[in-house]
């Protein structure tokens, strides 16, 4: 059964960096066909890709968000970070980790397997 867990913490000051990172357990990000995904719900907002990075290491961004985003993963490889620069009160929203067959979706079912989420907040 594999499990992901989000962690970093939960307030960010505005025009720094969040940095999150995504802890797989009961897998490896090395496994062939899935893409493992950044997804942040705003408040009162759907879910929006942010990005991914593949089982080859190939990373993948949102072109809305690509000159902020960057996806890294651990040696271990069963760790994903994600770094959002220059934060401001917008990128206030729940982020999730999530792994899937599919790249730039952001339906719930095109997922096997998410994190159970983490709040950010971004403000002074």
């Amino acid at each position: 059964q594999v499990q992901l867990q989000e962690s970093g913490p939960g307030l960010v000051q505005p025009s720094q960096t969040l940095s999150l990172t995504c802890t797989v357990s009961g897998g490896s990000i090395t496994t062939d066909y899935y893409y493992w995904t950044w997804i942040r719900q705003p408040p009162g907002k759907g879910l929006e890709w942010m990005g991914a990075t593949s089982s080859t290491g190939s990373t993948y961004y949102d072109p809305s968000l690509k000159s902020r985003t960057s996806i890294t993963s651990s040696t271990s490889k069963t760790q994903f970070t994600l770094q959002l620069s220059s934060v401001t009160p917008e990128d206030t929203a729940v982020y999730y980790c999530a792994r899937g067959p599919r790249l730039r979706t952001s339906q719930w079912s095109d997922y096997d397997y998410w994190g159970q989420g983490t709040q950010v907040t971004v403000s002074s």
